[in-house]
């Protein structure tokens, strides 16, 4: 009498037929060969200086292509061929930064210059306030209650700048490198910009074509929110710091603040990092207000405050939305993180890439609970 075939069997129904083990399964061994890989250098150093090559200008190709997309766009909608769109754009753009090169470079240069030039007169200014605050009765009583030596600490702090315009210095030729090939990089962008924006709408078309044709439906609706996701935050986050930098130039402007284009444009492009970008662009701005006056730093708060809150009470809402959904603290982590990790590249790209990151996990978690079969079916 021949034996009923039980493991065989149950080994099949637990395994093979269950998809959730399955794909562990596959990305076990996908993992591993990375591992192995890993260990064979010679075999992965040509892709990671590939990467590290492509990946400046790719990025900076992917923002422009959202930004400018939606206006080639409009633009085949009026009956102009996509080519010619694009190349009108070109144009536009090309005009528009000449006469901002014209315009504003000297202005900026000049302030900047000023800037550097009085550098060593506001940082003489700055410890001559603190060596006043240190020797007020004030500042000794709190001085003894919390134990510090004031002079001590000073000595720590000019020896620890000291030292980091030292490692500035014998680090000054690898920025020579860096910039030199971030020069190189952003040449490519508008070739790279024009094939993206020419033949965007067939990438996801292109990717479908190597995916089983059961699961296209279901990646292309993640490379739809993808897409999405990643637009709105591009669009926004961009329009959003233009904002602010237009209004702190107003307001600096209206209190007399010094410097005021060059400290709103280091706002400006620092806001382009959420939460964390506000509070490093304060900073130039209150060194300025303090060696003014005391009231101009009253002042400069006052304006501060101001376009903080009209930012985030009208801009932010009506621009953004809610489209991330994510929550300010998870924000702050995920840039923190990122930032340790990949450094300034990965505090730029810490949201966009945690919103990438959140829509895959709830699509994959969604595709998991329906096949499992652990979950019951939502109540209509």
């Amino acid at each position: 009498m021949e034996q009923p075939r039980i493991w065989p069997d149950r080994f099949k129904r637990f395994f093979l037929n269950n998809k959730f083990v399955l794909l562990l399964f596959i990305l076990l061994l996908a993992s591993l060969n990375i591992f192995i890989l890993s260990k064979i250098t010679f075999i992965l150093y040509p892709l990671n200086v590939l990467i590290k090559t492509i990946i400046l200008p790719i990025v900076l190709s992917g923002i422009l292509y959202y930004l400018l997309n939606p206006l080639v766009n409009v633009m085949e909608e009026w009956k102009i061929k996509r080519v010619w769109s694009i190349l009108i754009l070109f144009l536009a753009i090309a005009g528009i930064l000449t006469v901002v090169v014209l315009a504003v470079i000297p202005v900026l240069r000049n302030q900047i210059m000023g800037l550097i030039n009085n550098f060593p007169a506001y940082s003489e200014t700055v410890r001559q306030q603190f060596e006043d605050l240190t020797g007020s009765e004030l500042f000794g009583q709190l001085q003894g209650a919390l134990n510090v030596n004031s002079e001590e600490w000073w000595g720590t702090v000019t020896e620890k700048t000291t030292e980091l315009f030292k490692n500035t210095w014998t680090r000054l030729g690898g920025f020579l490198g860096a910039f030199t090939e971030t020069v190189l990089s952003i040449i490519t962008v508008p070739f790279i910009l024009y094939y993206m924006l020419k033949d965007g709408k067939k990438l996801p078309v292109k990717i479908l074509s190597f995916l089983p044709t059961n699961s296209r439906s279901g990646i292309l609706h993640v490379l739809q929110d993808i897409n999405r996701q990643i637009s709105s935050f591009i669009r926004g986050q961009i329009i959003v710091s233009f904002c602010i930098g237009i209004l702190l130039y107003i307001g600096y402007m209206i209190i007399g603040l010094d410097y005021a284009l060059i400290l709103a444009i280091i706002a400006s492009f620092t806001s382009v990092v959420p939460y964390l970008g506000p509070a490093i662009a304060i900073t130039p701005a209150l060194v300025v207000a303090i060696v003014t006056s005391p009231v101009m730093l009253l002042k400069m708060i006052a304006v501060w405050t101001i376009v903080q809150l009209i930012e985030g009470k009208f801009i932010s809402p009506q621009i953004m939305g809610k489209t991330l959904k994510i929550h300010p603290i998870t924000i702050i982590f995920v840039i923190l993180t990122s930032g340790n990790l990949f450094g300034v590249v990965g505090v730029l790209l810490a949201v966009p890439g945690y919103a990438v990151l959140k829509v895959c996990v709830t699509h994959l978690f969604e595709w998991f609970k329906s096949s499992s079969g652990w979950y019951e079916p939502p109540v209509a």
